[in-house]
């Protein structure tokens, strides 16, 4: 696929990371649209082509008439790009790994297909340099467990995230241990009291909009299993803006900064 024309771009993907990494390179005014997760204040604006969620909207996204559209392989139906590319428009589809050392491919990716390699480089070293600037932040000392939550009270959703669900790239990156991780589940997984209270964590790890949807902690520690791990009975909670925590895109060194003071900030001295 070439790109000849960069004056419209629609970046499109599960975590909001493609739109970040354009805004990144420079090319934030050429961008026309965004999925549900781009929710940052600059393209907060635009107008939302995943209007079922992570699925794209044919007629929407021909209604912006893009010059370009990015997505990686988490974005469809295959159908919608099927019929993208019939009606003439550049589908440029990168490959997108959610973790942390997975950042630098992602963006030189997105550089390479918008022409601007050169930029990608620089900011390739820019969030690499503060993802490590944060990693040298943990304290020395024993390594807090964390669990992250992921929540949906209004939808009876509750999971707790294990080895590849992405926050444990996160939780490490900070000097954690990653709770779910070490009780030896994967991705994300239906959330018991039993396998809670087992992982033990000394912190619980959520998404603003997940704590606000259970009742903020007030109604978290009220969910099975909760206040009988460390987190809950000493309601050691941090929460994370939604859209920030598992984007990994440019902003993922900061995020992790941010992250590792919360955490630091919340840990019993004892």
């Amino acid at each position: 696929m070439t790109v000849d024309d960069v004056s419209r771009i629609l970046p499109v993907n599960l975590h909001g990371s493609i739109a970040e990494i354009v805004f990144g390179l420079g090319l934030g005014g050429n961008v026309i649209g965004r999925d549900t997760s781009t929710t940052f204040p600059a393209a907060a604006h635009l107008p939302v082509v995943t209007p079922g969620g992570h699925d794209l909207s044919a007629e929407a996204v021909l209604d912006l008439d893009p010059s370009v559209v990015l997505v990686d392989d988490g974005v469809g139906p295959p159908e919608v790009l099927r019929q993208l590319r019939a009606a003439g428009v550049p589908v440029v589809q990168v490959r997108a790994e959610p973790t942390l050392d997975g950042v630098p491919a992602h963006i030189r990716a997105v550089a390479a297909a918008l022409g601007v390699p050169g930029a990608g480089e620089r900011l390739v070293t820019r969030v690499q340099s503060e993802t490590a600037e944060a990693r040298r932040t943990a304290p020395a000392g024993r390594a807090p467990r964390i669990a992250f939550l992921y929540l949906r009270g209004t939808a009876g959703v509750y999971l707790i995230g294990g080895r590849g669900a992405g926050s444990d790239a996160m939780i490490e990156a900070i000097g954690g241990v990653d709770a779910g991780s070490a009780a030896g589940l994967s991705r994300f997984r239906p959330l018991t009291s039993e396998g809670l209270i087992n992982a033990a964590p000394d912190v619980i790890l959520v998404m603003s909009a997940g704590l606000a949807s259970v009742g903020g902690v007030d109604g978290l520690v009220k969910l099975p299993g909760v206040a009988q791990t460390p987190a809950g009975a000493n309601r050691r909670v941090v929460d994370m803006a939604d859209g920030t925590l598992l984007t990994f895109g440019v902003r993922s060194g900061r995020v992790v900064q941010a992250l590792a003071r919360a955490v630091y900030s919340c840990e019993d001295p004892s």
